[in-house]
């Protein structure tokens, strides 16, 4: 594993908090380990595939590191479901787990993540109807993961035929993107869980908008 220390500035309470983040490598096939001795892991960015020829690349040969524009599409979310609000988390990186982006290329998973002081929210709506996000006054929200689709078949399924929530692997891309862009910096926001917001990432499943966030001093 290879670590990158970048700093976040957090304001807190009328005074500077300066947070570390940790950019951890992990090469396909081994174990990914996260945790915080203080606070609560917060994942902000997750790729699994390649970015860089020489990261994981020791006793490979070239051409399974050639390809550097390699992106899953699903990894911010599963990572971030498997670690956020946790002191500690690992699981197996493999293709298995993630969609894999480019068959023949060996991959490694990039995660970036920091330890959060504060509490955890989460806010789940079924498919047309809406998301509400709410801060205590002098607070503000901050998007830690979101997601249009299906990842689980339970949430959301209630009167719904089989056929419309067997597909848990559905991801709207643009999710995340969407959410910051419609709650980031404000005291309450509401966000509406349609196909005509975030595209149809699986026609015929019945879809829901999961949001995870915590509320920052303003």
């Amino acid at each position: 594993m290879i670590f990158v220390s970048v700093l976040l500035l957090l304001v807190q309470m009328n005074s500077r908090l300066l947070i570390s983040a940790d950019t951890v490598n992990t090469c396909d096939g081994t174990v990914l380990s996260l945790s915080c001795e203080n606070g609560k892991i917060q994942v902000t960015a997750a790729n699994y595939g390649r970015t860089d020829k020489f990261i994981c690349s020791e006793g490979r040969p070239s051409w399974q590191l050639q390809d550097t524009n390699c992106y899953s599409p699903n990894a911010l979310a599963m990572v971030s479901k498997s670690c956020n609000g946790l002191k500690s988390c690992e699981f197996v990186v493999a293709h298995t787990i993630f969609t894999d982006p480019c068959i023949g290329t060996y991959k490694y998973l990039s995660t970036t993540y920091f330890c959060s002081p504060s509490e955890i929210r989460s806010s789940t709506a079924c498919e047309s109807t809406n998301a509400v996000l709410n801060c205590e006054a002098g607070t503000v929200i901050h998007i830690q993961t979101a997601n249009y689709g299906r990842t689980d078949s339970s949430i959301c399924s209630a009167g719904r035929p089989a056929s419309q929530l067997t597909k848990t692997d559905c991801y709207s891309p643009n999710s995340q993107t969407v959410v910051t862009n419609g709650c980031k910096g404000k005291n309450s926001c509401t966000i509406s869980a349609s196909n005509g917001v975030f595209s149809d990432p699986c026609f015929g499943t019945y879809k829901y908008l999961y949001i995870s966030y915590v509320c920052m001093p303003q």
